[in-house]
This record gives C-alpha cells, sequence and structure tokens, in this order.
C-alpha cells in the first residue's frame, strides 16, 4: 500500500512541477529570442535611417563604414542596397546576388519588414536573417539585410534553462522528501494494524497499540486493540479450559484407573466383563483427554507460525519418515497388516528437506501411520512415502483398505468425526485434525485421496527448506 500511495504522489508532484517548469522554460526561450529580435531590430533601424539619409545626400560613405564596422565587431554581414536595388555595401562575405538576400531585399523594397518568428531554444545554431526597408512613411529608399548569429542567444537560453531545471529538481526533491515522510506517516499505522490482524486471526494478541499516525487512524487503531483484547482473551480462555481440563481430569483418572485394578481381584467371575468394559472405557478416555491435550497445542503452537512468532526449522523429510517406518512397522504387524515403504523414500534419493522440525513431522506421519494401521484392517497393505514434489516435501500414507467415500472425504479432517463403519474401533477423531493444524502453521495441507480399485492414501505436504528448494533450482 505504501508504494501505491507514494506513486500517486510523486505522480503529483511530477505533474504539478512539469506544469510550472514546461512554460517557465517556454517563456524564458521566447523572452530571450524577442531580446534578440529587438536588439537586431534597433540595428536595423539604425542603418536604415543612414540609408536613408545617405539617399537623399548621396554620400553612401558613412553608412558603407558602419557597416563595416558592425560586422568587424559582432561578426554579423550586412547587405545595403538602394531602391534599385544596386548594393551599396557588402560586408562578411554576404551578396546582394545570393538567392536568399535577394528576396529579402525585394521583400524591404516592397515595404516589408522580415524578422524571425520561430523561438530559440539551447540546441539552436547557425544564423538568422532580418531585413527592413530604408525610408521614412511610405517612401523606400533602400533595403537592409542582416543575418545574425544565434550562438551567444541559444547560450543564454541554455543557462536560464539549466537554472530552471535545478530549481525544479530541488522542488520536486523537497516535495518527494515530504510525500515519502507524509506516507510512512499515515501508512505506518496501517502496516502494524494489518499485523495486529494476522496476529489476531492467528489466535495471538496483537500486540501492545501505538498511537501514532493520522487522529482517523489513531482511534481506529485503539478501537481494534480493544476489541483485539476483547476477542484475544476469550480465545485464550476457552483454549486454557481445553487444556486444563484435559490436564486436571488426568490425575482423576489415573486414581480411577488405581482404584478399579484394585477392585479385580474382589469382583467375583461374573464381573470380569463389566470390568473390561470400564477399563476399555477408562483408556478411552484417556486417549481423548491426550489427544485434546495434543489439539489443542497444535492450535497454539499453528497460531505462533502463522502470525511468524515461531521459529524457523528444517529437518530431513526422509530420514523421520524412515524412523517412523520402523517404529511403527512392529505395530501394523500385530495389527496383521503389513507395512513397507515406496519409491522415493530411502537414502539412496537425494535429500527432501522440509521446513518444520522434526517431532512435528514425526507426529504427523504417526497419525497418519495410526490412522491406516486401524481402519485398513486385517490383510492391508500399507506405503509409507516420501518425496519432493515442486515446493512441497510429500509424506504419504497409502492402503488398500475399505477407503471412504466421496462425501466422507470432506469430513474426515474435522473434529471428532469417525465414520459408522469404524464405530468399534479405538480412536478419538482427533487425529487428523491435529494433523491439519501442524501443517497448516507451517504453510502446508493434508490430502486425502481415494485410491483405485479401493483404499485410501494420506498426504502431508510441508514446504521445502528455502536452501533445499534454491539447491533443486540450481
Amino acid at each position: 500500500m505504501r508504494s501505491r500511495v507514494q506513486t500517486v504522489l510523486l505522480l503529483f508532484v511530477v505533474l504539478t512541477v512539469a506544469a510550472f517548469a514546461v512554460p517557465l522554460l517556454l517563456f524564458t526561450a521566447s523572452d530571450r529570442t524577442q531580446q534578440l529580435i529587438l536588439a537586431r531590430g534597433a540595428d536595423l533601424d539604425r542603418f536604415g535611417s543612414l540609408m536613408d539619409q545617405a539617399a537623399t545626400t548621396g554620400d553612401f560613405s558613412v553608412v558603407a563604414a558602419e557597416a563595416r564596422r558592425h560586422t568587424q565587431l559582432y561578426g554579423e554581414p550586412i547587405v545595403i542596397t538602394d531602391v534599385g536595388r544596386a548594393p551599396v555595401v557588402q560586408t562578411g562575405g554576404m551578396r546582394a546576388s545570393d538567392p536568399a538576400v535577394a528576396g529579402l531585399v525585394d521583400a524591404a523594397l516592397r515595404n516589408q519588414t522580415t524578422h524571425p518568428t520561430h523561438a530559440l531554444h539551447p540546441w539552436s545554431h547557425g544564423h538568422r536573417m532580418f531585413a527592413e526597408p530604408a525610408g521614412t512613411g511610405t517612401r523606400v529608399t533602400g533595403a537592409v539585410v542582416l543575418r545574425a548569429s544565434v550562438g551567444a542567444a541559444a547560450h543564454d537560453v541554455g543557462t536560464r534553462w539549466a537554472a530552471v531545471l535545478a530549481g525544479t529538481a530541488l522542488v520536486a526533491l523537497a516535495c518527494t522528501v515530504l510525500a515519502r515522510a507524509a506516507t510512512r506517516w499515515v501508512v505506518r499505522p496501517l502496516r502494524r494494524l494489518d499485523h495486529a490482524v494476522g496476529r489476531l486471526a492467528a489466535g495471538l494478541p496483537p500486540g501492545p497499540a501505538r498511537a501514532q499516525g493520522p487522529p482517523e487512524l489513531r482511534q481506529l487503531a485503539v478501537g481494534f486493540h480493544r476489541m483485539a483484547r476483547s476477542v484475544t482473551t476469550a480465545l485464550d480462555q476457552q483454549r486454557r479450559l481445553v487444556a486444563d481440563t484435559s490436564h486436571q481430569m488426568r490425575n482423576p483418572m489415573a486414581a480411577l484407573r488405581l482404584r478399579v485394578d484394585a477392585l479385580h481381584t474382589h469382583l467375583p467371575p461374573a464381573a470380569d466383563r463389566t470390568y473390561t468394559g470400564v477399563t476399555t472405557e477408562l483408556d478411552r478416555l484417556e486417549t481423548l483427554l491426550d489427544d485434546m491435550l495434543a489439539l489443542a497445542a497444535a492450535e497454539h503452537r499453528a497460531g505462533e507460525l502463522t502470525a511468524g512468532t515461531g521459529e524457523e526449522a528444517r529437518c530431513d523429510a526422509e530420514e523421520v519418515a524412515l524412523t517412523q517406518h520402523r517404529l511403527w512397522e512392529p505395530v501394523a504387524r500385530r495389527a496383521g497388516a503389513r507395512l513397507t515403504t515406496g519409491a522415493g523414500t530411502g537414502p539412496a534419493t537425494a535429500p527432501v528437506v522440509a521446513a518444520c522440525s522434526d517431532h512435528e513431522l514425526a507426529q504427523i506421519t504417526g497419525i497418519l501411520l495410526d490412522n491406516a494401521i486401524k481402519y485398513a484392517g486385517q490383510g492391508a497393505v500399507i506405503t509409507l512415502r516420501c518425496a519432493a514434489e515442486g515446493p512441497f516435501a510429500v509424506v504419504a500414507v497409502r492402503d488398500d483398505g475399505p477407503g471412504l467415500s466421496t462425501g466422507e472425504l470432506a469430513l474426515a479432517s474435522t473434529r471428532f468425526w469417525r465414520s459408522s463403519r469404524h464405530a468399534g474401533t479405538s480412536g478419538t477423531g482427533l487425529g487428523l485434525a491435529i494433523a491439519r493444524q501442524l501443517l497448516s502453521g507451517r504453510e502446508g495441507r493434508l490430502e486425502l485421496r481415494q485410491v483405485r480399485p479401493r483404499g485410501l492414501e494420506a498426504r502431508a505436504l510441508v514446504p521445502l527448506s528455502s536452501g533445499a528448494t534454491e539447491r533443486g533450482a540450481g
């Protein structure tokens, strides 16, 4: 936004300065041109008067001497003729017989004055022709033609233009500095407000309010921070309620389990079924509390990363995937499934460096493997694969189990959702929600796909580390 506002202000400055400078440049050029015309016009009037006197007395020596003296002093040739077009004096190599001069003589003998009309510029060069009749009133006694050099006048125009442009540049520079200062004054509170909005969207406090900028923006910032504090306080209280409740219930749950286990020796055989049901529900409740704690931690972590307050991290995604394969392979074997690794996972391939910590990626991979082992069923083949795809490091878990329908895929990563076909399977329905939160904090995503003819593929996409991306591009 700052660059756009500055562009508009600078464009306005340029147009304003140009509207001031261009007419001034044109005026200085026209003014200097008019000075040249007036000066040479005065010289022509003087020679015309001398020629008129010479025509009356018949003595042309004075006018001839003055013409030669003018040419020696200013280097400007002069041609003076009588009424019959006969040359009286010719200086500087200019002749009355020259076509251009002859035309000007004819016009002057018709009592017409010829002066240049085009304004001079710094790049003007050469000369301009002037012509006037000699005589008084309508009586013409001769013609005077003068060829004036424009070098000095053009140099004067260039000097004046340089002064005008220098002044214009100083004004433009001062306006640019003022525009940048004004833009910074107006936009800086908006940038802080935008940063605060990002933190609020991530569920974090927006930071301290700073009263800067125009009064309207200061009032807006104060109002926003007041609202943000209320919202973040409510969100934080809700998050703490979930985390504290889950944490505080662990001790009563542990005590309850000890008492239930102590009662087992005193129960008759007929109560074994009830005892088993109680311990199963205790296991499920403990798993639920653990998952709720993990979800609360994942949401807080995702908020920190989204707001840019989390530290940068990187890990070898393939190494993490292989470690998780070794940990989960016995679990899959006990569940009657077979866990394998697919192409792209292993030391033979180039390292896949993901922009996340190894703990986060291990937790995500563990969730995907746990779901596949639980729901693929006995005899299923589960494939763990890790590879780089475009700007992402992808950890994919594929199975050939019953999979999910199209409608179920849209609900699978929501909290506490479980398919009706898996009602008897242990789990809380929070695993994929936790994985999705962790991935969103690292600007990644979770994808669930159907596998043909049957099965499900869960893909965790994490951005590649910037260093790995540059090496890959090279």
